[in-house]
């Protein structure tokens, strides 16, 4: 796992350009703090930062491969879970390795086959190849999303990076949002390809982007397809243990320690107890870890969202595993502080999280890396399988709309209610969602003869697994790589994915709960506690402190009414927040660190903002 940058500029030599190299290769220090490594020549150079996961001593980039028809050279961030397999087919073509690593094996492949490389691959992955023999740039995602990888194009050629950071330490770029950006803060539709900042753009997943002397060029190689399901439940439920099981084994395989993420839910229980036995047969035990705070169990509210603690299920799993286990608690005073907030914002690079979900998360993830640089995580299973309220909350599910949007509104509130009424007009977000909206659902394909029922549901699946999951496989990547932790995500696989999407409803339900399919499928490895446990979202801190924090913080920031925030944030709303006696919702809470965010990210970037 590692961090990736370039610049490719047709009308320059950027041998001479190493100081600008080296810079946006620096702002990838926290995604690869064991190695760095720069190359340049003529109209490409290419950056990297290592964070050694396979073959240690081996795996050193940018690497390169001469041919008689010139260098190809990559920088690659990710994991190729099959790359034995590709290496053993490539030795049969005739290819010699030097190394034992999967970048090697990436980067040979591409020589072999091109950008067909892609189909190829199961894994997560971003990766750059100069190839010198067609004087060409080519820019490949995994197919869900899972690696970050960002482009700025140019007149001449093309910027890239792992995140946008690394494009904005460029001095041909400027930090501009415009209204399109801020309607992409406030609205959690995950446009494809909209990366926020102007004149950015994301690599989509699974695409290839191809860039050369007439300009750029991208090719869908993947895209999640409408196709008959005809096994039957005991089929299904077979298929899908079978699936698991294999990629738990493929992603357990790594040179450097190893744990996984444990919340006590059915995604991340069923993942360590399938690793918990996979390594138990070589003699080894799983490392888990688990978050949470400072007396949430014994004095835990449940609420619409939590009905239960994690830790009691989380021992429960932990001793049936038998895993090498640890809680990282939390505090208020962690929580809160303005430099973990400003460090969770610095890794995005935008001010678009979860407020104490993303501080916690960070907290949790710096942890972990103390004792383990892999960990498996439960993450997008509910996208998966259908395991959010809204696929069962008949207003969501008809609603004209993202469904997640929905469950949102009623836990959270106005995600907008903290701007300034005239800037709220000239955004419009209504709009702007029905037409993300809208040009979302024209991608999913009806099967012939399915039911509207069906298709109503199939489209709710769709829209999580092309929008929803981006988001938060967002998250994690930047928050764990933000302290040098690499988080795999079994449930992402494709070959899952595909399987399941195609899954009628009445099969991923079948028992009138939420995953029947995998609470079916890992039934024997989990605690009964686990397996009859409803769907608990990840845990938020309930302590009122917490938002007497925010209020104190709040109150600062509107001690400087000439801050740039007020540019965005209603300063009289922010004002009312942070006197209020009581923090009576969600909706109050999440205010608050909003205009706290928006405040951090405008005093880091500096950003040139567009708001008419």
């Amino acid at each position: 796992m590692c961090g990736i940058t370039g610049w490719v500029s047709f009308d320059r030599d950027l041998t001479t350009e190493q100081r600008a190299l080296d810079a946006m290769t620096e702002t990838m220090a926290c995604r690869g703090p064991d190695d760095r490594g720069t190359w340049s020549e003529g109209p490409a150079a290419l950056g990297h930062r290592r964070l050694a996961i396979i073959d240690l001593p081996g795996g050193r980039q940018p690497m390169t491969v001469r041919t008689p028809d010139g260098i190809v050279a990559m920088v690659y961030s990710g994991e190729a879970y099959n790359f034995t397999e590709l290496r053993g087919e490539l030795a049969a073509r005739g290819h010699g390795f030097t190394t034992d690593s999967d970048t090697e094996v990436v980067l040979r492949g591409y020589v072999e086959w091109g950008d067909a490389i892609a189909e190829r691959l199961n894994g997560m992955y971003a990766f750059a190849v100069w190839d010198g023999r067609h004087d060409k740039l080519v820019m490949i995602r995994d197919r869900m999303g899972i690696k970050p990888f960002y482009m700025y194009p140019t007149p001449d050629g093309v910027l890239f990076g792992s995140e946008p950071k690394a494009i904005l330490a460029n001095p041909l770029v400027r930090p501009r949002v415009g209204l399109d950006g801020l309607r992409e803060l406030f609205t959690m539709v995950k446009t494809p390809g909209h990366a926020v900042w102007d004149g950015m753009r994301e690599v989509e997943p699974g695409t290839v982007v191809t860039v050369d002397r007439n300009g750029l060029r991208t090719r869908a190689y993947w895209r999640l397809e409408t196709r008959p399901h005809p096994d039957d439940r005991d089929t299904t439920v077979a298929t899908v243990r079978e699936l698991l099981d294999d990629i738990v084994r493929r992603q357990l395989v790594a040179d450097v320690p190893r744990c996984t993420l444990l919340s006590g839910g059915l995604d991340s229980s069923a993942m360590t107890a399938l690793a918990a036995r996979q390594l138990a047969v070589h003699g080894e035990k799983v490392r888990s870890f688990a978050v949470d705070f400072v007396g949430r169990t014994d004095n835990f509210v449940a609420d619409e969202l939590r009905t239960t603690p994690d830790t009691p299920f989380v021992h429960d799993v932990a001793r049936l595993a038998r895993t090498d286990h640890q809680d990282i608690v939390l505090d208020v005073a962690s929580l809160a502080d303005p430099a973990v907030r400003e460090r969770v914002i610095r890794a995005r690079d935008l001010p678009a999280g979860f407020g104490d979900m993303d501080t916690s998360l960070l907290l949790l993830f710096r942890a972990v890396r103390d004792q383990s640089t892999v960990a498996l995580s439960g993450e997008s299973a509910d996208e998966v399988f259908g395991g959010y309220l809204q696929f069962f909350d008949e207003r969501a599910r008809t609603a004209d709309t993202f469904p997640w949007l929905v469950q949102f509104a009623r836990h959270f509130g106005d995600d907008a209610g903290v701007l300034r009424a005239d800037l709220a007009k000239s955004l419009d977000l209504e709009h702007y969602i029905a037409d993300a909206y809208h040009s979302a659902v024209t991608g999913v394909e009806r099967l012939d003869g399915e039911s509207d029922f069906e298709f109503q549901m199939r489209r709710m699946s769709y829209l999580h697994l092309t929008r929803f999951v981006r988001i938060l496989l967002d998250r994690k990547d930047r928050t764990s790589m933000a302290v040098g932790l690499e988080v795999r995500v079994p449930f992402c696989d494709h070959r899952l994915v595909e399987y399941v999407y195609n899954a009628p409803w009445a099969l991923k339900s079948f028992d009138g709960r939420e995953k029947s399919l995998l609470r079916e499928a890992t039934r024997d490895v989990l605690p009964q506690s686990v397996y009859d446990r409803v769907k608990s979202p990840y845990p938020s801190t309930q302590d009122p402190e917490y938002g007497h924090a925010l209020q104190e913080q709040v109150k600062d920031l509107v001690a400087r009414p000439d801050h740039r925030v007020f540019d965005i944030v209603d300063r009289e709303k922010a004002d009312r927040a942070a006197h209020q006696s009581e923090l009576s919702t969600q909706a109050d809470r999440r205010g608050l660190e909003r205009t706290l965010d928006l405040a951090q990210w405008i005093d880091m970037y500096d950003p040139e903002l567009t708001l008419s």
